[in-house]
């Protein structure tokens, strides 16, 4: 609201009152096609996940994923009621539907909080850090918005964005475990 504020008195001041309300109608109008064609694409992956729910290929994936959050989430492990909304958000997570995993997410932390007495255990900081840095196998939102502001090949990304979110994971990881490390002397 202050920058908003500045920038009606300088424009009165310099005379460019005029030029400041196009360019704010301009600026209204593309985050409205940006919002439209990014949500259409938003939908669509929701769409995807439900469907992938429905003929039982996130159960295989869930199954697939299992032995390696085992490992990473043994006390979580336990718990059918984690462990599934945990499975459900890295799979969205992999295909980059990140709207798509926040509803799990939220889940998989509820759940995880409840079996550490509500207090941020360390397997819930390591969730934390996955979900935030996941690895994307397939960068869906990135790509809907290059695709809306005219990208001729919006997935060309593809090598960075999975080199990225590995090393982002790698490190978050390694950082989790270290700060647990030294917590626990």
């Amino acid at each position: 609201m202050i920058f908003i504020v500045i920038s009606l008195l300088f424009a009165c001041i310099n005379g460019c009152a005029d030029e400041l309300s196009a360019a704010a109608l301009e600026g209204a109008a593309a985050a409205f096609e940006l919002c439209f064609s990014v949500g259409g694409a938003v939908c669509l992956w929701c769409g995807v996940m439900e469907l992938m729910k429905r003929c039982g290929l996130s159960d295989s994936l869930e199954r697939l994923l299992a032995p390696l959050l085992r490992r990473l989430f043994p006390v979580g492990a336990k718990s059918e009621s984690v462990m599934r909304p945990l499975c459900a958000n890295v799979c969205a997570n992999l295909l980059g539907l990140g709207n798509a995993a926040t509803p799990a997410g939220i889940e998989a932390a509820r759940e995880m909080a409840k079996l550490s007495s509500g207090r941020a255990s360390d397997e819930l900081c390591r969730f934390v850090v996955l979900n935030t840095a996941s690895i994307q196998l397939v960068p869906t939102t990135v790509a809907a918005i290059r695709a809306a502001e005219g990208a001729a090949a919006p997935f060309d990304i593809l090598p960075a964005v999975l080199l990225c979110s590995a090393l982002s994971l790698a490190v978050g990881l390694c950082a989790a475990e270290l700060t647990a490390k030294v917590r626990r002397r």
